[in-house]
């Protein structure tokens, strides 16, 4: 992918340049570490980086040109500068241009919501691949184009990286797109350049207060996808939102689409007619506008009812036949780390699941709590540098559902992993006879600790990474997966 920089000028608005324009432009980042002979490199201005630091180090590695807010006093030899009042909006107009707009060339699904947007995700892209598409899917988890598997670094990534993602699917002949959106993409812009043909709504429930700093404005940002989904060109959009979440009826009244909603009561167009949830599997009978959907699924939980009935929606808004549908779901086994069962030889159920909110994680346990026979575990810990106001909430939810907590470090990143926990406790003041409350600050320890203490009728739930394979700490990033750790223990003996 090339494009001339006078033709990337023409884009921007009140752009001052300093240098000559008669130059091709092979490549765009905002990452100096990745600059390649014939880049633009954006300068911009974070909370801890300038990008306009490294300028000279941008050049040195064969930059042409660079996107800045302000004039250096020295302009590196021979690299041409477009001077513009704000860095990252130019650098929203420009890089859909420069990818040729693939996210307005193939049909994209953009699912967003608090929990379920993984699983909903994965179903999704089994489903359209079965009825014979070619299929690009950028989540959580990971990023796939076809069948080839890039490890995922943010759930929505920027958006020069989720063009250039874009670019290079519907380079494979990918004809539809499955997104995870995060509101922190969708109040950053991330999604710029992109048009949604079918949006969906799982839930919203708290987290991310500490960038959104109320629930409104959290529930707003996830409501942009809603609110912009009629713009653009493309016909046969649609809306999906799970009535049983109070935030649609908000969101639906900003939605100039059509909508197809999905609940438990019968004024739906997709809800249960009955549902069996058991240990390791689930029976589901769906009514739906396509008719009754009989599924066997070899996932479980109520909030997993939730997840199918969306992703049914979805499907059939695209126009899928119902018999694809029923194909793919009743064949379903689940995503890494989502309410997964680890088997190591152990005599008990150990459950490794992402849930890191509080309706994450009062989801997983009530189900945790359905298959249990004898006593529930779970341990858990909170994310550091994030939302601590819900720390004291998951607290409570462990105490109430749970028989035995062990509480412990998520990812403290850069705060202290004892103060974190001491949040957490404000909530385990009082403990029920017959329930105990453990703090061991180490994870492996914490785990090791319940695997020791469980059980043969126990279950315990291992939250918070799910599908993880590292621990941010303060000063570094280190291997740790929770299934592993089980995995090793159950080695040793």
């Amino acid at each position: 992918m090339e494009k001339q920089l006078a033709a990337l000028v023409k884009m921007l608005p009140g752009v001052q340049v300093l240098g000559k324009v008669d130059r091709t432009i092979t490549d765009l980042t905002a990452d100096s570490r990745v600059v390649q002979p014939g880049s633009l490199f954006i300068c911009l201005v974070g909370a801890r980086v300038d990008g306009h630091q490294y300028l000279a180090k941008a050049a040195a590695q064969g930059a042409v040109a660079a996107l800045v807010q302000t004039i250096p006093a020295e302009v590196p030899a021979g690299l041409t500068l477009l001077k513009v009042a704000d860095t990252r909006a130019a650098m929203e107009i420009i890089t859909p241009y420069f990818y040729d707009y693939p996210g307005k060339a193939m049909r994209m699904i953009g699912v967003t919501g608090t929990n379920g947007k993984t699983t909903s995700t994965n179903i999704m892209r089994l489903i359209l691949r079965q009825a014979g598409h070619k299929v690009g899917l950028i989540g959580t988890i990971n990023i796939m184009i076809n069948d080839d598997c890039i490890v995922s670094h943010n759930t929505t990534p920027d958006v020069v990286d989720l063009q250039k993602f874009l670019y290079r699917m519907q380079q494979a002949g990918c004809d539809y797109v499955v997104m995870e959106v995060s509101s922190h993409a969708l109040a950053l812009n991330r999604v710029a350049g992109i048009e949604y043909d079918t949006a969906v709504l799982t839930n919203i429930t708290q987290d991310h207060l500490d960038f959104h700093k109320t629930m409104e404005n959290y529930r707003d940002a996830k409501g942009l996808l809603f609110q912009h989904l009629h713009e653009g060109r493309k016909p046969n959009k649609t809306a999906v939102f799970n009535s049983d979440d109070p935030s649609s009826a908000i969101l639906e009244k900003r939605t100039r689409t059509k909508i197809l909603t999905y609940g438990k009561g019968k004024e739906n167009d997709v809800y249960p007619l009955s549902f069996k949830v058991e240990a390791k599997e689930m029976h589901l009978n769906l009514h739906t506008p396509a008719g009754e959907m009989d599924l066997l699924l070899k996932i479980t939980g109520e909030f997993n009812v939730y997840n199918v009935m969306g992703c049914v929606a979805a499907m059939l808004a695209e126009k899928v036949d119902r018999e694809t549908i029923v194909s793919v779901l009743d064949g379903f086994a689940g995503v890494p780390g989502r309410f997964q069962l680890v088997e190591a030889g152990q005599p008990y159920t150990v459950i490794v699941d992402y849930a890191h909110t509080p309706d994450g994680l009062e989801n997983v346990l009530k189900t945790a709590r359905s298959i249990t026979q004898g006593k529930l575990w779970v341990v858990f810990g909170c994310g550091g540098d994030r939302d601590n106001k819900k720390r004291p909430i998951m607290g409570a939810i462990a105490l109430e559902l749970a028989d035995n907590l062990v509480v412990t470090s998520d990812n403290p990143r850069t705060e202290d992993p004892e103060k974190i926990i001491a949040m957490i406790e404000t909530a385990l003041t009082k403990v029920p006879a017959g329930k105990t409350v453990t703090k061991l600050t180490d994870r492996r320890e914490a785990i090791n600790y319940a695997l020791a203490h469980a059980a043969p009728q126990d279950v315990i739930m291992i939250a918070g990474k799910g599908h993880e394979n590292y621990q941010i700490l303060k000063d570094r990033t280190i291997h740790f997966d929770d299934k592993e750790v089980v995995q090793e223990y159950w080695k040793d003996r």
